[in-house]
């Protein structure tokens, strides 16, 4: 089964210890909306997917990491692929909030199969982000 012509938007629950810093962080710096919500969990907009804050206490577990292009990125972690436009705006929009990255900003593969620009970053519960885009979204899943 390969990709279809026309994306899903995917539904993605996530762990967080506390719901009011990141409903906030979702909305006022991701740019979600919010939309149902009850006293442990709130649904967000995240780029037309719907991502759930689900309220779990907090543990104190290390974030693992591997090595890609010399650079730590931690996993799990998840995001959304942006256009190209967007994810510059995007970047330039999270630096500006002073968000403090794992991974600034960058080109992966450049000029070459892949070309993809890259940001890794946490949310205040923990929860590694990654937010990436795709010179030629063709080349998504090209080898």
């Amino acid at each position: 089964m390969g990709i279809s012509s026309k994306i899903s938007p995917f539904h993605l629950a996530i762990p967080v210890w506390n719901l009011k810093a990141c409903r906030k962080f979702y909305k006022e710096v991701l740019g979600c909306t919010e939309g149902r919500s009850s006293f442990h969990w709130v649904d967000m907009n995240l780029f037309g997917h719907q991502l759930v804050l689900h309220y779990k206490p907090k543990l104190n577990e290390e974030i693992h990491a591997n090595e890609v292009d010399g650079k730590q990125v931690p996993v799990p972690h998840f995001g959304v692929i942006l256009e190209w436009d967007m994810f510059q705006e995007f970047a330039r929009d999270l630096k500006n909030k002073e968000i403090d990255f794992i991974i600034e900003p960058y080109m992966r593969f450049e000029g070459g199969t892949g070309e993809q620009a890259t940001m890794f970053f946490l949310d205040p519960a923990g929860n590694a982000l990654e937010f990436k885009s795709f010179r030629d979204f063709n080349q998504i899943f090209a080898k």
